[in-house]
């Protein structure tokens, strides 16, 4: 290969860039783009929970704890340590995550309950694609969904960037790969900083040392080049400078260490919309807990450092003013399984909690507490709720204001029913076109265990109520504004006696629909 070729090539491949020892990837940045593209400049933080993470220990269902407690007794939480959440009495978090219930209750948390995939796939590999590509479990494509979204808000990435209209990485992850999430149609759409020192050799102008041998001289040469030569480096070093982090981020936390860096470039002026960082260890299989304090140990740890890092940065966001445009969210390749297992861990699974967070968010669970069994096996898995890409699919109509057409376009041609993640105001238009009222018969009907209601709407606020018989409002189902389209919610029976029920869809002071419902033994 020719050496001009191989630079070339070096320019839209990973580089390798640290940040405080973190890991940090860049992104092609447009300009031409910033002419022609819809951008509402709200930008997206994801975080990814590597490893697979343990969503019963995470996210406590306190309603289902006597079945917690016949499949897990060996690393169960004590049910008086779990932190309350306002508004629920069935779901409390882990003891660790005191950043984020605080969060929570101050309204800047979100929890979308039991998110999977139909036909789970249990391979750390497989599944991580599957959530890069957005793609169903039996389906491989070779492109992400945030690349996909690139493409899509800046037409010919990443050879086409940067432009002199527009400067700016188009995303930056900070991690030691560019993970597949980012490949677009052609590319990769930038470049990467691998790790946090790179990012500070970025803003110092200096590169890491090499061997003192002709081949180490060489390695030096090629990483000056490759800092050099990039229109992006001088873009992040710039926006380092300008910027500041008003929080106090704890210490000894790599997680923390990333998303400092993110508010410091977000506050020194990067219009980048797409950050990703990274934190590993979620691989539970044994010494999960401590043995003599449940409380204690691996996974508390890993919670700990993430609710910590995210309360950080949420308040670096808000000390700042730069909160109302800044959105973040988790995800990891699969949950964990609901029995555990000899070794004090647990073992591939598939349901998990996603949080989304910001001052944006609809601060409320998004579902219910999954329905476990009451005396579990090793197979038992938690059921899915909500599907990861209705999340995605969210995030690109209402945060980054997508027509749906295009939304069903970056996610593989699917379409996916709207959650709501985010809060709905009279200066926050939806894209999707008025809908007719309507409340359709819950499927399956009859059903035991759990089922599925759905109705469309106008943008309204939408009680739906469950009632007995004797026409007594035994709870409340749903109770949020929505925007105008179709919405499914999930039901658990949770206790309820076989017998015939009815839900009401409730719109204004008068409009309302009744369905009947029946659950069998």
């Amino acid at each position: 290969m020719k050496r001009r070729d191989f630079l070339k090539m070096s320019s839209m491949a990973t580089l390798a860039y640290t940040l405080n020892g973190v890991p940090v990837h860049a992104y092609g940045s447009d300009g031409l783009l910033a002419k022609t593209r819809n951008t509402n400049g709200n930008i997206l933080v994801l975080i990814r929970l590597s490893g697979g993470n343990d969503g019963l220990n995470t996210l406590i269902p306190l309603d289902k704890y006597s079945e917690l407690s016949n499949a897990r007794s060996n690393i169960l939480i004590p049910q008086s340590s779990v932190l309350s959440l306002n508004g629920t009495t069935t779901s409390g978090l882990h003891p660790a995550m005191t950043a984020m219930r605080n969060m929570y209750n101050n309204g800047k948390l979100n929890i979308i309950q039991g998110v999977s995939y139909p036909d789970p796939n249990f391979s750390h590999f497989r599944s991580s694609d599957i959530m890069f590509s957005a793609s169903d479990s039996a389906t491989f494509v070779d492109t992400g969904w945030i690349g996909r979204f690139i493409d899509h808000q800046f037409p010919g990435a990443p050879y086409a960037y940067p432009d002199p209209n527009f400067l700016d990485p188009l995303s930056i992850e900070i991690g030691t790969s560019v993970s597949s999430m980012m490949s677009g149609a052609t590319g990769l759409n930038g470049l990467a900083i691998s790790n946090i020192s790179s990012f500070y050799n970025i803003v110092n102008g200096t590169v890491d040392p090499a061997p003192a041998t002709p081949a180490g001289n060489e390695l030096t040469y090629i990483r000056f080049i490759s800092q050099q030569t990039q229109a992006y480096t001088q873009v992040i070093a710039n926006a380092a400078g300008l910027g500041t982090n008003a929080a106090t981020y704890p210490a000894n936390n790599r997680l923390a260490e990333q998303l400092k860096i993110v508010a410091k470039l977000i506050s020194g002026g990067l219009k980048t919309p797409v950050y990703v960082v990274n934190i590993g260890g979620f691989d539970t299989h044994d010494n999960q807990v401590d043995a003599n304090d449940h409380t204690l140990g691996q996974h508390a740890d890993l919670l700990k450092q993430l609710s910590d890092a995210i309360g950080a940065f949420q308040q670096d966001l808000d000390m700042q003013n730069l909160d109302d445009k800044v959105t973040g969210c988790t995800f990891t390749e699969f949950g964990r399984r609901v029995k555990s297992n000899a070794s004090e861990g647990t073992d591939h699974g598939s349901g998990v909690p996603m949080f989304v967070f910001g001052s944006k968010v609809n601060p409320t669970i998004i579902g219910t507490s999954p329905n476990l069994p009451a005396s579990a096996t090793v197979n038992d898995n938690v059921p899915m709720q909500h599907d990861f890409r209705q999340v995605y699919s969210t995030i690109l109509s209402d945060w980054f204001s997508l027509q749906p057409s295009n939304v069903s376009s970056i996610l593989n041609g699917q379409n996916y029913n709207w959650l709501p993640i985010f809060k709905w105001t009279v200066d926050t238009p939806h894209v999707e076109a008025p809908a007719q009222l309507s409340l359709e018969q819950n499927f399956p009907n009859p059903f035991r265990s759990h089922t599925t209601i759905r109705f469309s709407s106008g943008r309204r606020r939408c009680p739906n109520s469950l009632y007995d018989q004797m026409g007594r409002m035994l709870r409340v189902l749903y109770e949020n504004e929505v925007p105008a389209g179709r919405f499914d919610i999930g039901v658990e029976r949770n206790g309820l006696p076989a017998g015939q029920y009815f839900y009401q869809l409730q719109v204004g002071s008068s409009t309302k629909l009744t369905k009947s419902l029946l659950i069998v033994d």
